[in-house]
């Protein structure tokens, strides 16, 4: 009995990889290293911030009610989540770097397809085609 087909390749035909000249990597890694430094100047920024803030409610807390601990409560976890998302993003240009370094960037990681040039203008670390992505997203 024949195994099925494979439904996220089948009928796609592999896609020959072209190979970037030096200037084109060269390039593509500088601005992916220009955006990691400026993620974390702004990732040091806001724990900067979250620390400021933490110093400034513990000697401003006297006397306040529920509602009050709870909006501080609110507002200390939203900072926090912003500083993950933003530490997130660090991670995802660095993985976008060390895949420019193993010549797997522009690459579907899924279909291994060319990511077209205009997704990775837009969402430079994508790692996805944009097919790929909205399946993703599907599930």
């Amino acid at each position: 009995m024949a195994k099925p087909a494979d439904t996220r390749t089948a009928g796609r035909k592999p896609v020959a990889r072209a190979t970037r000249s030096v200037a084109e990597t060269e390039k593509i890694r500088a601005a992916l290293a220009a955006r990691r430094d400026e993620l974390r100047a702004e990732y040091d920024q806001t724990l900067s911030e979250i620390t400021e803030l933490q110093r400034d409610r513990l000697t401003d807390s006297a006397g306040d009610d529920q509602a009050d601990t709870g909006t501080k409560t609110f507002e200390r976890e939203q900072e926090i989540s912003l500083a993950n998302s933003i530490r997130e993003r660090i991670t995802q240009v660095e993985r976008a770097l060390e895949r420019l370094d193993e010549g797997g960037y522009g690459w579907c990681e899924r279909c291994g397809n060319p990511i077209p040039v205009e997704r990775l203008a837009a969402f430079p670390s994508a790692t996805l085609c944009v097919t790929c992505k909205q399946l993703e997203e599907r599930r």
